[in-house]
């Protein structure tokens, strides 16, 4: 069996820049592979995305229906354990009851001077396009982290985009939560197609204002790609986890959390970091145990992250160096497995999601907890945060001066407007605007 990838830097005071290198970081390629798909999908419409099912997602039908139909919905209910939907209607309670405390009122007016108003009013975008990825399984998670906050903030048409499977459907969970979160509309294309199908519009899909959601780099680069058409969201590529841990922390345990994400595959990063030599070597000496314990298939993944070159375990000089490596990777998901990991929460300047202690694994943040699992990725926590209900909104400000309050503010304006050469601006502020109003009157 593989060995997990060992990066001792206890002896040194320097933290090699490749350790924080992730596979979407040089999109160059992907970018160029995603223009002909892009094009193809701007001039062709549907044809071009039925080509592509056929292509990628080894549709065999002859001619897919690009929109989920009633029918579907149904059998989907129907064939789902109801166990299984009992789980998402769990999910989606807490999801929608995070997202509903997150919401901001509606408008806001502070009085900045007597007679003087502003502020924000919040408004939903029209339209939104929450993408679904199924290439390496199906999430119905991501459906619900996607569309609930689209839902409360009350987007007029919030659409789903996901790959079809080889049957030409969309996987049951995920048409079921669709339904149980009020969304009616789910299209059938993933990818860099189904990214270009909502920044143009075809026959079946509508064009939208904005696409949010995780994918793979092609997605990451079509987003890119199209970002002059449609607003990519929040910069969410392949999974990336760190379990930060102290010399208090069980190593089996640390082990345990640290193949949640790396069973993503090979474009994944998971990384264990710690100044302890007796965690480090426990959570070696556990991962062979795990990994024969998992289904092959994620066993694979799990070792070509963990024994490759973006995972395994660090091990640091000390506790603050595990930390600076920590806020110079600016992880999406962030375990602190320490004696008190609410002492250390304040020293983390840099993460998508940070889950505190040994119960609370990435697992409960990735379905279940409530706040949103769609988080930055590549470095992007250093300047970005998990997708909200804000993602689906847009900030109107509002202005409003009264008679009694105008004179004040005009003197001043009327200054600006001088200075910086501006005469129309002056000339609306000067005397002539109170000429005009009382002849009015």
């Amino acid at each position: 069996m593989k060995q997990p990838t060992f990066h001792d830097l206890s002896a040194s005071s320097e933290l090699p820049t490749e350790l924080f290198q992730r596979t979407e970081a040089d999109l160059a390629f992907f970018i160029e592979k995603v223009k002909p798909i892009i094009e193809a999908v701007r001039r062709e419409g549907d044809a071009a995305l039925q080509r592509f099912a056929k292509e990628f997602d080894k549709v065999s039908t002859e001619q897919m229906v690009i929109r989920a139909e009633e029918s579907e919905f149904e059998a989907a209910f129907a064939r789902m354990d109801p166990k299984v939907i009992e789980s998402i209607k769990y999910a989606a309670e807490n999801i929608r009851a995070f997202h509903e405390a997150q919401k901001p009122e509606e408008m806001w007016l502070k009085e900045m001077q007597p007679g003087a108003f502003a502020g924000d009013r919040h408004v939903a975008i029209d339209s939104v396009a929450c993408y679904v990825p199924r290439g390496k399984g199906s999430f119905p998670s991501v459906l619900l982290m996607t569309a609930i906050p689209a839902v409360v903030a009350g987007v007029p048409r919030p659409v789903v985009i996901t790959p079809p499977g080889p049957d030409g459907k969309v996987d049951d969970a995920t048409l079921v939560a669709a339904r149980l979160v009020g969304i009616r509309e789910v299209y059938k294309c993933g990818g860099a197609q189904g990214v270009a199908a909502v920044a143009y519009g075809t026959e079946s899909v509508p064009k939208c204002l904005k696409i949010v959601g995780p994918g793979s780099p092609w997605v990451v680069a079509a987003k890119r790609q199209l970002s002059g058409l449609i607003d990519p969201g929040v910069p969410a590529g392949p999974s990336e986890s760190l379990i930060l841990a102290d010399e208090t922390a069980n190593g089996e345990l640390a082990a345990l959390d640290l193949i949640i994400e790396s069973e993503h595959g090979p474009d994944s990063s998971a990384y264990l970091v710690t100044h302890s030599r007796t965690v480090a070597e426990a959570a070696m000496a556990a991962l062979p145990g795990l990994w024969a314990r998992l289904e092959p298939k994620r066993a694979e993944f799990s070792q070509s992250v963990l024994c490759g070159e973006h995972g395994g375990i660090v091990l640091t000089k000390d506790f603050a160096t595990s930390i600076e490596f920590v806020n110079q990777y600016a992880p999406e998901h962030l375990e602190i497995l320490a004696e008190e990991p609410m002492a250390v929460l304040g020293r983390i300047r840099n993460a998508g999601e940070i889950l505190l202690g040994n119960y609370t694994p990435v697992t409960l943040g990735n379905f279940i907890l409530g706040p949103n699992a769609v988080l930055p990725t590549n470095g992007a926590a250093k300047t970005a945060g998990p997708l909200s209900v804000f993602d689906y909104m847009k900030r109107i400000s509002v202005g409003y001066v009264t008679h009694a309050g105008y004179q004040p503010l005009a003197d001043k304006a009327h200054g600006f407007a001088l200075y910086e050469g501006f005469s129309a601006h002056a000339l609306a502020v000067s005397p002539l605007r109170l000429e005009i109003l009382k002849a009015r009157a």
